[in-house]
């Protein structure tokens, strides 16, 4: 059993123009860090694409219509006023989603203990009819719904301690008890949801924290609210968003994390999935916005996975 990384040239070609934080050289930075020799013996595979099927059964089929005929042949297109299009965008999204139905398929038949997909763009701000926040499709609620159809779990979580709450993940869950959603995130801060009373179906779970918080206002949320409920809810595959812009140095928020704080919720998280599911975990990658940061932060996640 092994952990496997999800990751595809196709992500370089989603360009989002001069300036935008989601840019190409987020997905560069990460991969020249895993050319770092500990990950010599990390199994890499290719993310396919995800058909229209797997996607619908989170954005209807006229929302991904839309989307694809939105994708320009030249320059540039904006669906808003943070989320842009080129003419690479359509494959580096289909491949986002694919990359984290595959990891699930993966982890789910037993071929890898746990699956880390390093992709863009990040999917966790698209809700159902609304590509928003850099996002075209939901990655993450993409594979849960996936690991429920295809595979037939009742029980799949979402942990998600992206900076910004994961307004599309929790819109895709909101009336589906058998899925649960529970984030940390920086409040107040785009997109403005995430409040505590925010609760769905008692499947959601929000865990908002004050501008300039750290490790440990962060780690004493994660300890009294998001994972006694993660335990709890007893999922048969537990997701993490796993977004590093709760980084001190990210440019676009302004918590104070530190790369050992996103080691120690993996590892806390891998503990309660070892629990209640024989450590089955899917991590796809969200924001991070400082290239340092993100490149540390996403191999010291990628390195707690491998003590699997």
């Amino acid at each position: 059993m092994t952990t496997l990384l999800f990751t595809h040239d196709a992500y370089a070609g989603h360009e989002t123009g001069q300036m935008h934080p989601e840019h190409p050289a987020r997905i560069k930075a990460i991969w020249k860090a895993l050319d770092n020799p500990v990950f010599n013996d990390l199994e890499r595979r290719e993310a396919p694409r995800a058909t229209v099927e797997q996607i619908a059964r989170v954005h209807p089929e006229r929302y991904i219509a839309r989307i694809l005929e939105a994708i320009p042949e030249s320059g540039m297109a904006a669906l808003d006023g943070d989320t842009f299009l080129s003419p690479g965008s359509g494959e580096a999204g289909l491949r986002a989603a694919g990359a984290a139905v595959a990891a699930t398929d993966a982890v789910l038949s037993g071929d890898a203990s746990n699956a880390f997909c390093a992709a863009r763009p990040p999917g966790h701000h698209a809700e159902p009819e609304r590509a928003m926040g850099f996002c075209l499709f939901n990655s993450v609620a993409i594979a849960a719904r996936h690991a429920k159809a295809v595979h037939g779990l009742a029980r799949v979580a979402v942990m998600d301690f992206d900076v910004h709450h994961g307004n599309g993940t929790q819109a895709a869950f909101w009336d589906e008890p058998s899925l649960l959603y529970a984030s940390t995130h920086q409040m107040p801060l785009y997109p403005g949801t995430g409040a505590a009373t925010e609760r769905g179906q008692g499947n959601i779970v929000n865990a908002p924290l004050a501008p300039m918080s750290g490790g440990p206002e962060f780690r004493q949320a994660m300890t009294d609210r998001i994972l006694p409920a993660v335990a709890a809810f007893k999922p048969e595959l537990l997701i993490i968003s796993a977004g590093f812009d709760a980084h001190r140095d990210d440019p676009l928020a302004s918590l104070m994390l530190e790369v050992d704080d996103f080691v120690w919720a993996t590892a806390e998280l891998m503990r309660i999935a070892d629990g209640t599911c024989g450590g089955k975990v899917v991590s796809c990658l969200e924001g991070g916005y400082d290239l340092e940061a993100l490149s540390l932060c996403t191999a010291a996640h990628l390195k707690q996975l491998m003590t699997a």
